[in-house]
């Protein structure tokens, strides 16, 4: 029974889904949220609204950005 109390952590670190390489993600942190957020899980609705917000407040800013020049 103990070994397995020793053994759970090596396997949580193993199993965390972290590249050990050291190599980049092939998803950008917009593009795993636009999957939750489309996904049926608890929340998502609010991932999709936070990235609409996102997306309204950077077409804003480039609409500002563009009156400036």
């Amino acid at each position: 029974m103990r070994a397995i109390f020793l053994a759970l952590p090596i396997l949580l670190a193993a199993c965390s889904g972290q590249s050990q390489e050291g190599g980049a993600d092939s998803l950008t942190q917009r593009q795993r949220d636009s999957i939750v957020g489309a996904s049926g899980l608890p929340g998502a609705q609010g991932v999709q609204k936070a990235l609409q917000a996102a997306d309204s407040a950077e077409a804003r800013g480039a609409r500002l950005d563009s009156m400036r020049d």
